[in-house]
C-alpha cells in the first residue's frame, strides 16, 4: 500500500498524523470528483457535477472519514507511517456516501442552508424542479460512492461495503420513522422512541459504522469491532441529542443551518417529548398546540423554547448526554493504545459534547 498522508519519513504521533490524513483527503476527495467519462454528456450535467463539487468540498468536519481512519488504526497500529492511498479512497467514498444522505435529507426537510450555504436543491433550481435535480444528483452521488469505496482495492473492501450499506438499510428506516413521527401527536411518542431514531438514523450510521467499517478495513477481530460499535453508538447518541437541542435553541449564525429548524419542521426530538413527559397538563396542552400549529413563526419559537426549558426538556437531555458520554469513556478506556488513537477518540467525544454546530 502507498502511503500519501505525510511528507516527512519518520513516524507520526497520532494528531499529527490525521492532521496530514485531512489534508491528503480533500485532495483524494477533491480528484474523485473528477469524472472524465461524463465530460461530454451535456453543459447542463456538467454545470450541475460543478455544483456538486462545490457543495461537497465546502469546510466541514469530516467526522465520519475520521472515525474511519481511526478505526483501521486501532486494528493495524499503522497511523504513524501514515494513511495508505487506499484508505483514504475508501474513506473518500464513505463521504461521497454521506453527502447523497444529506442531499436527499435537505429535500425531505425542506432545508434552506447546509454547512453555512444553500442546500444543492436551492442551487440548482427553485422549487419542485430544484428538488428533483437535487435527488437524481443524489442518487449520482450514491453510485459514485459505492464505485469508489469497491474499487478501494483493499482485501475487505467487499465486506466492509457490504456492511455500509446494511447500515444505510437501517438509516433509511430511522429518517422514515423521524418523518413519520412528524406527524404523530405528542402524546403518541415516547422518549424511547426518540432514541430508536438517534440510534437508527445517526447513532448506527454515521459513528458505529465508520469505526467498525475502519477496523474492518485494517482486519479487526470480533472484540474490537464490538468494542468501537458500543463507543459508537453512546457517542452517536449524545451526537444526536446535542443535533436535538441546537436544532431548537441554536443560534443560526453558528450552527451553519437555520436555529429552530426542527421546530419549524414539527419533529418530535428528545428534548421535546421528554418535556412533555414532565409538564402538567396545561404545560402538554400549550406544547402541543405549539407544534400542530402552522405557520411555526418567530414568536411560536420563541414559546417554545421558554416551554422546553420551563419543563426540563433542555435539562433532560443535557443529563442523558452526560451519561452517554461517561459511557463512552468508560469503553474507550478499554481500546488498545493504538499509538495514541484512544486519546485522539477521547478528545473527539469532547469536542462531540460541547460542540454548538
Amino acid at each position: 500500500m502507498t502511503s500519501i498522508a505525510t511528507s516527512t519519513t519518520g513516524p507520526l504521533g497520532a494528531e499529527a498524523a490525521l492532521a496530514a490524513f485531512h489534508q491528503d483527503f480533500e485532495r483524494v476527495l477533491a480528484d474523485l470528483l473528477v469524472l472524465p467519462d461524463e465530460a461530454g454528456v451535456d453543459p447542463r450535467w456538467s454545470r450541475a457535477m460543478v455544483e456538486l463539487r462545490a457543495y461537497a468540498l465546502r469546510p466541514a468536519k469530516r467526522v465520519r472519514p475520521t472515525l474511519l481512519v481511526a478505526g483501521w488504526a486501532l486494528a493495524t497500529r499503522g497511523l504513524s507511517r501514515g494513511v495508505p492511498r487506499e484508505v483514504l479512497e475508501f474513506a473518500a467514498g464513505l463521504e461521497l456516501l454521506h453527502t447523497f444522505m444529506l442531499v436527499h435529507d435537505d429535500v425531505a426537510d425542506r432545508a434552506a442552508t447546509r454547512r453555512g450555504g444553500p442546500t444543492l436543491h436551492r442551487v440548482l433550481a427553485s422549487g419542485q424542479g430544484g428538488d428533483d435535480l437535487a435527488i437524481v444528483v443524489g442518487d449520482h452521488v450514491y453510485a459514485r460512492a459505492v464505485e469508489v469505496m469497491l474499487g478501494s482495492g483493499l482485501p475487505a473492501c467487499a465486506k466492509a461495503t457490504q456492511y455500509m450499506m446494511a447500515i444505510c438499510r437501517h438509516t433509511a428506516a430511522g429518517q422514515y420513522l423521524d418523518l413519520d413521527l412528524s406527524r404523530t401527536p405528542l402524546a403518541e411518542v415516547t422518549v424511547f422512541q426518540t432514541l430508536k431514531v438517534a440510534n437508527l438514523k445517526t447513532a448506527r450510521y454515521g459513528f458505529v459504522a465508520p469505526l467498525v467499517a475502519g477496523a474492518m478495513l485494517g482486519g479487526a477481530d470480533g472484540a474490537l469491532l464490538e468494542q468501537l460499535e458500543r463507543v459508537g453508538r453512546q457517542v452517536g447518541l449524545a451526537f444526536q441529542l446535542r443535533d436535538d437541542l441546537i436544532g431548537l435553541f441554536g443560534d443560526d449564525t453558528v450552527a451553519g443551518k437555520a436555529g429552530g429548524g426542527d421546530f419549524v419542521e414539527g419533529k418530535r426530538t428528545f428534548p421535546v417529548i421528554a418535556a412533555w413527559t414532565r409538564a402538567d397538563a396545561a404545560g402538554r396542552e400549550a406544547l402541543e398546540q405549539l407544534w400542530d400549529a402552522q405557520p411555526r413563526d418567530d414568536a411560536a419559537l420563541a414559546r417554545a423554547r421558554a416551554l422546553v426549558n420551563a419543563w426540563g426538556g433542555a435539562e433532560a437531555t443535557e443529563r442523558a448526554i452526560e451519561r452517554m458520554t461517561r459511557s463512552a469513556r468508560r469503553v474507550l478506556a478499554q481500546l488498545p493504545a493504538g499509538g495514541g488513537v484512544r486519546q485522539v477518540l477521547d478528545g473527539l467525544v469532547a469536542r462531540m459534547e460541547r460542540r454548538t454546530t
